[in-house]
């Protein structure tokens, strides 16, 4: 049931990646067109396009952290047997944990700034462009704290320990993702 609720979790996220990259393509196509043929543009387009863009990058973060996509030293990891990349594992999990507090706590200390200045077109709170980082922050978060208790609870899958070395073969939904590239 909770990986139901995870899977479709993770569609909706993708569906809204889908939605913000369409609404910047369509936005900054329009700006062109409208700056070619009637040297105009305009100024929301340009403004919502970035907002969009770092919404867009956040929230990816987050879906890509759950397929462990990430880069990562997979060369050095791979040369190492079972014990060796899960140790590497839960160090790397230890100091991603740590970003996501200082991200967190640095999201939060400047929430109040954020939240009083305004956008200069739209004039749409800046605590609504930022406010996003608490979202990866805490997506990654808890998507890490799992793998990490995963880890030391000896309840890590071997496909998950494979993937963290770079080896994706075992997972079919990356197998399906290749054979339509």
């Amino acid at each position: 049931m909770l990986a139901k609720a995870e899977r479709w979790i993770l569609r909706g996220l993708e569906a809204v990646l889908v939605i913000l990259l369409a609404g910047m393509v369509v936005m900054v196509f329009g700006n062109v067109v409208l700056r070619y043929a009637f040297n105009s543009g305009l100024d929301l387009s340009e403004e919502l396009s970035r907002y969009f863009f770092v919404w867009l990058t956040y929230i990816g973060a987050v879906v890509v952290m759950r397929e462990n996509g990430h880069l990562g030293v997979d060369t050095l990891v791979g040369a190492l047997g079972r014990q060796g990349r899960l140790i590497c594992m839960i160090i790397s999990d230890a100091f991603i944990l740590a970003c996501c507090v200082m991200l967190l706590d640095g999201t939060w200390k400047q929430h109040e700034i954020n939240a009083t200045a305004v956008a200069p077109v739209t004039g749409l709170s800046m605590g609504y462009v930022y406010g996003v980082l608490y979202f990866a922050g805490i997506g990654i978060g808890f998507i890490t704290l799992a793998r990490l208790v995963r880890a030391l609870t000896g309840k890590l899958g071997e496909f998950e320990l494979a993937e963290f070395a770079g080896d994706y073969s075992g997972n079919p939904s990356h197998d399906l993702k290749g054979h339509l590239e």
